[in-house]
């Protein structure tokens, strides 16, 4: 019962940064492409790299793990958004952009779990 509480504070926590990282970065670069969600999953990403590292490295609570690696980066990265808003861009004819949020969301986030990883084995 506790994880399940650590998983719904950290799903909390990662749907208001997810809210105001869009709200950001639409604000910031307009809607013409979906750089809130490209934002999300390439820190989520990050995230993740270093959570996994940090297991690999040292023993991580069930609880940390639940609070962050569910929670937080399970509200925080959304696939789900990430593939509405490329076939919203492929229906609506924009089949550059789609290739582009396609290519630069797997190679940046990719990437961001290797940068996570390397951050913290670099530290071991």
């Amino acid at each position: 019962m506790n994880n399940i509480l650590f998983v719904a504070l950290g799903g909390s926590i990662g749907a208001v940064f997810r809210y105001l990282l869009s709200i950001f970065m639409l604000q910031l670069f307009g809607s013409a492409f979906p750089f809130g969600t490209l934002l999300v999953n390439v820190i989520g990403s990050f995230l993740m790299g270093i959570i996994y590292a940090l297991g690999q490295v040292s023993q991580v609570s069930p609880e940390i793990k639940a609070l962050v690696g569910v929670g937080l980066l399970g509200a925080l990265t959304t696939f789900s958004t990430f593939s509405n808003e490329t076939l919203l861009l492929i229906q609506s004819g924009a089949w550059l952009k789609a290739f582009f949020n396609i290519a630069l969301n797997l190679c940046l986030c990719i990437f961001m779990v290797y940068l996570g990883q390397q951050l913290v084995f670099s530290r071991i």
